[in-house]
């Protein structure tokens, strides 16, 4: 009976880390409509788990009326605001916190940026803007970055996809700064680098 009954909780959560994945890497395009009965034949699944996968999505901002979230110039403005305060007061902490270790994972990130694949870059972005997240040591912060971070990779994928230029340079230059201990320097660098990803998104967009 508890192996039968561990079934539906199996089939929804591999139906809603794939249905993530395909809105994520771009398998689902923004606004395109969610049929149940077409993603059920696809991941060989029933509707259950389908639905209940959906309503997940809804709750992170994913899907908006059985839609793959269509993100609005609002919306983006909204989101690097917020990310200019919480990354830009980091990077600031970052020059001071951060340990040796860290310092070389950040730059290791940067090394990947470079000469890595789609996969490998996109996984190496992300690490970058995490260390230097926990370098604030703020918890609530912290959180409210993480519960950011599904939609933050469609931006994310949107960046490193099109190839925004000087992406990997900026990278650097605000692991410089907080290598060299410049919390003010990396604070403006921070901020000005998630300007330039805000505007080559609202260029795409538009």
């Amino acid at each position: 009976m508890q192996h039968n009954s561990s079934k539906p909780s199996s089939a929804y959560l591999q139906s809603y880390e794939a249905l993530r994945d395909m809105i994520l890497n771009g398998t689902l395009a923004q606004g395109s409509k969610l049929i149940e009965e077409k993603l059920a034949a696809d991941l060989n699944v029933s509707r259950t788990p389908i639905r209940e996968s959906i309503r997940k999505l809804e709750q992170e901002g994913l899907v908006v009326n059985k839609r793959v979230v269509k993100l609005s110039q609002t919306d983006l403005r909204n989101t690097f605001e917020l990310r200019k305060l919480l990354e830009g007061h980091a990077a600031q902490c970052a020059a001071t916190y951060l340990s040796e270790q860290e310092l070389i994972a950040l730059e290791r990130c940067v090394d990947i940026g470079r000469s890595g694949t789609l996969d490998e870059i996109m996984a190496a972005n992300k690490s970058f803007h995490e260390i230097i997240m926990g370098a604030s040591n703020n918890s609530l912060m912290i959180d409210l970055f993480e519960r950011m971070q599904s939609v933050i990779f469609l931006f994310r994928h949107t960046v490193v996809y099109y190839h925004r230029p000087f992406l990997i340079d900026e990278h650097q230059q605000i692991c410089e700064a907080i290598r060299a201990h410049d919390g003010n320097k990396a604070e403006q660098l921070m901020k000005e680098h998630l300007q330039a990803d805000l505007e080559f998104c609202l260029h795409l967009i538009r």
